[in-house]
């Protein structure tokens, strides 16, 4: 698992950081450029309820081979779109199956790591991640360097190598089929109340999804190079963090490591507002780093203690819908934003909705009944 979702991961950093750059090349502007993440996430988090739920029923493990394959698909297709509206079109389908892949594999490496070691587990799991945006964006604009269809097909390979460690995988149909039959009635299709938990995620996830698109391009606008450097020091910190204060997770308590883990996030989100210089961009991306790399995890594992079983895709799809409009509406709405007020003012207004996070977690908690 930690092999595939590296590949998985490697692919999307390649493709995500690269693609504004071919949205203006094919005649789109700045609010243009930042569709393309928001179209997928957008995609991914409408559908993510309802792949979440198709993931229990059939075996995570056959959805991930599916899925990997309908990535090389798309993938190859984008080498040979001429026009930025008609790759946007593209881009929607890519959503609704990169939403089944998250479902099933967090659903698939929950059932895998104990419970008692949840939180510390899915940390380590998630490296293979971070690996991949430490190195991914600067291959991404290096294979770029010769074209964007030497780009969209390499991606393409890297989909179909996912596809063959996933058939590797240790079938899971069995426990697919044992699923109680009231997960197919309309009310049992969405957990509902971990969507509207998940809240405190899409406002983290909203300055994520800025950051991910238009780091680069503010590289470029303060004369900080390389490019890619907030994402790969944002890739050290998390790694760093999930080494050394992982394990810790667990035994400090989920709930209680995600307080401030949320409250760094936003402080990160914030420094990056006021960088001016090298050392300043590349705080920013320290402290973000510092505080999103634990964010996952304690919030998962916190989620995962209150969920039965047979409802984790679901679950994963309802926390994948929340954090896919964030990070969607942070691609899609700062992009209009720094065309329109510019780089600092846009992400000074992500800062603010990360800063909600907090707040919205502690009043949605006690409102949907998950404080004990």
């Amino acid at each position: 698992m930690c092999a595939y979702t590296f590949t998985v991961f490697v692919s999307l950093f390649q493709l995500l950081p690269a693609a504004p750059y071919h949205m203006l090349e094919l005649g789109g502007t700045t609010f243009a450029a930042g569709l393309f993440l928001g179209f997928l996430t957008f995609a991914s988090a409408l559908s993510a309820p309802v792949t979440g739920q198709i993931a229990d029923r059939i075996g995570h493990r056959r959805v991930l081979i599916v899925v990997s394959v309908m990535l090389a698909v798309f993938s190859t297709s984008y080498a040979f779109i001429s026009n930025y509206r008609v790759l946007l079109g593209v881009v929607l389908l890519h959503g609704l199956f990169w939403s089944g892949l998250l479902s099933a594999s967090g659903a698939y490496m929950t059932a895998t790591v104990p419970e008692h070691r949840r939180a510390e587990g899915l940390g380590y799991w998630g490296l293979a991640s971070v690996f991949s945006i430490a190195i991914a964006p600067p291959l991404g604009f290096w294979v770029y360097s010769y074209g964007w269809t030497a780009l969209c097909l390499e991606i393409a390979a890297l989909n179909l190598i996912m596809a063959a460690i996933a058939w590797r995988l240790p079938d899971d149909r069995d426990e697919a089929a044992a699923l109680p039959s009231r997960v197919n009635t309309l009310k049992g299709l969405v957990e509902w109340r971990v969507l509207a938990l998940s809240g405190t995620m899409a406002l983290i996830a909203f300055g994520y999804g800025a950051l991910t698109t238009f780091s680069a391009l503010f590289a470029d606008h303060i004369g900080v190079a390389p490019r890619s450097l907030f994402l790969t020091s944002m890739a050290a910190t998390v790694l760093l963090g999930r080494l050394t204060l992982g394990r810790f997770l667990d035994r400090f308590g989920p709930r209680r490591a995600l307080i401030p883990c949320l409250a760094v996030t936003a402080l990160g989100m914030t420094l990056l507002v006021f960088a001016q210089y090298r050392w300043m961009f590349v705080l920013a991306a320290l402290v973000f780093g510092a505080g999103f790399g634990l964010v996952y995890p304690a919030y998962t594992a916190y989620i995962m203690k209150r969920i039965p079983q047979w409802r984790r895709g679901a679950a994963f799809g309802a926390m994948l819908a929340a954090f896919d409009t964030g990070v969607g509406s942070g691609s899609t709405v700062v992009g209009w934003m720094i065309q329109h007020i510019g780089f600092r003012p846009a992400f000074g207004i992500a800062a603010g909705l990360a800063v909600l996070s907090l707040p919205y977690f502690l009043l949605a908690e006690k409102r949907f009944g998950f404080k004990s």
